[in-house]
């Protein structure tokens, strides 16, 4: 039996007003076309206006968005090494090494909880094809020095805003500075579609692969009719409808989807601004002796309440975990996809002899740190109720 939290890791996510948008969609829709269709065009373009991004393309999740977003890097520059963070979803590492990429991991900058930048230059070399940046948690993961540095080294930036949608740097929002960006929709994240994720691009060659990709590869999906005369007519011996040029995916979202995101669109905004006030009330009521409160808050949306341990203690550790499953706080350790992605299993065939010295900041997340719920209707009332539990903890 699933337990129950009175502060859970989200609340609401999908409304009335999701379910009610639904329901009149399925009672007009007279012809019960429930596949990609006219309100998963709709949503890609409301959704690029909203970005202030040319092209987006709707998919079944934000994996899959990954997944798409490496397989059409190779097909267009080729392979090499991709730096990616140790902290993140597995599926941002997955898509590198399932595409034929080798991942160059570097440590965090635990303010950020994203890449630091000074590693990654570090560890630019001539094999480097781009730099795979997880904005993580609603935190800005760019500077003006590392996006300097990538276009003079000619190097590709792609970014997961899976836990960051709205988040910007230099009043610019996340998503538009590398060539691809990805959005996942997953029902805990800043809008739901239940489940769901965004392929996003300024470039028309990356958008058109990118909707063939999606679609089996067919040719038919690229949206380019010029392209697709020239393709049929060099391959008179194929049906023009099925025309496949790469062993691709079948990874369409459908109109169900699409309808719950057009209508959670409206109150993105607005609810990504109670979530920072949110952020900003916890983060001032926490002990700051006990825990990390100095994390850079300049353009962040929060996902979910960053809470680190600033002691690496196992007793004040297990204690922490005590307390909150005492007082029915949800939370997960190790921060976004379970800490340091260079500990899980699956890594193990790929990197050899991994000296985890280089990786201080994201080993102390993956021992000391946590995320706990915060979400549009979380009370102040309830904030302050968590940090007195949190800071009233007896720590060695």
């Amino acid at each position: 039996m699933k337990k129950y939290f009175t502060h859970p890791l989200m609340d609401n996510n999908i409304t009335d007003s999701d379910v009610n948008s639904l329901i009149l969609f399925l009672k007009k829709n007279k012809k019960k076309i429930f596949t990609q269709s006219k309100k998963v065009i709709e949503f890609e373009n409301k959704w690029s206006k909203w970005l202030g991004i040319k092209y987006s393309v709707f998919v079944n999740s934000g994996s899959s968005a990954n997944l798409l977003t490496l397989l059409a890097l190779k097909i267009i520059y080729g392979t090499g090494e991709v730096i990616v963070p140790p902290l993140t979803w597995i599926s941002d590492v997955a898509s590198v090494i399932q595409n034929g990429f080798k991942p160059v991991f570097a440590d965090i900058n635990p303010k950020t909880l994203c890449m630091d930048e000074d590693e990654i230059i570090k560890k630019i070399n001539s094999k480097t094809k781009a730099v795979f940046i997880t904005h993580v948690q609603g935190f800005n993961g760019l500077s003006t020095k590392l996006l300097n540095i990538l276009k003079q080294k000619k190097i590709i930036l792609l970014e997961d805003v899976c836990e960051s949608h709205g988040a910007s740097f230099n009043k610019k929002k996340l998503g538009t500075f590398g060539l691809i960006s990805n959005f996942s929709f997953y029902y805990a994240h800043h809008m739901s579609t239940i489940e769901g994720g965004m392929v996003c691009t300024n470039d028309k060659k990356v958008y058109k692969l990118i909707k063939i990709l999606r679609s089996h590869g067919m040719l038919r999906e690229s949206g380019d009719r010029n392209y697709e005369k020239k393709i049929i007519k060099e391959n008179p011996k194929l049906s023009p409808k099925f025309i496949f040029l790469y062993p691709a995916y079948n990874l369409r979202n459908t109109e169900i989807p699409a309808v719950i995101g057009l209508n959670q669109l409206k109150r993105l905004d607005k609810n990504n601004i109670l979530r920072s006030n949110n952020l900003k009330y916890f983060l001032n009521n926490l002990n700051n002796n006990y825990y990390r409160t100095d994390f850079e808050l300049e353009g962040s949306s929060n996902y979910a309440f960053p809470l680190v341990l600033k002691k690496a203690n196992i007793k004040n550790r297990n204690l922490l975990e005590k307390i909150m499953n005492i007082n029915n706080i949800e939370f997960r350790r190790g921060n976004a996809g379970g800490g340091n992605q260079l500990r899980q299993p699956y890594l193990k065939k790929y990197l050899k002899n991994i000296n985890f010295k280089n990786f201080r900041e994201v080993d102390h997340i993956h021992f000391f740190g946590y995320y706990i719920g915060n979400y549009p209707s979380l009370k102040k009332k309830k904030i302050i109720k968590i940090c007195k539990i949190l800071n009233n903890i007896s720590y060695e």
